[in-house]
């Protein structure tokens, strides 16, 4: 499955003519559940896996997930905020209550003109997001 939400991000990318290689995408959330901090058998790193392989920079963050347990148990490093204005595209992995009291406009904010966000968890009205799985 993560490679299918990974190519469907690259798919939408490639529609509205955004360079895949070299461009930046914010994956909100890591953990296994939404609000926990747990890391044990999140599928997350498999899209973040398929959008790598694309070429792909990511950057994870996740106000719940323990930075060191993510680095140790994949090798990942987790951002502590989000920068507006810098990423082609974002996907919403996890639903964490921070992310929907966010709502579309803060979370639309940390992409560039044009980005794509893609709601995996529903979090969003439809019609606030690109995607929806």
């Amino acid at each position: 499955m993560g490679a299918y939400v990974a190519q469907q991000m690259i798919k939408a990318m490639l529609k509205r003519r955004v360079p895949v290689v070299d461009s930046r995408v914010l994956v909100m959330g890591l953990t296994f559940k939404e609000n926990c901090p747990d890391l044990r058998n999140t599928r997350v790193v498999d899209v973040i896996d398929g959008l790598r392989d694309f070429g792909v920079a990511v950057d994870v963050y996740d106000p719940h997930a323990n930075p060191e347990e993510a680095r140790k148990e994949y090798g990942l490093e987790l951002i502590d905020t989000p920068q507006p204005a810098t990423y082609d595209g974002m996907i919403l992995a996890v639903a964490h209550q921070e992310f929907r009291e966010m709502g579309a406009e803060v979370l639309r904010s940390f992409g560039k003109a044009g980005a794509l966000l893609y709601d995996l968890k529903y979090v969003l009205p439809a019609t606030d997001a690109d995607l929806r799985l």
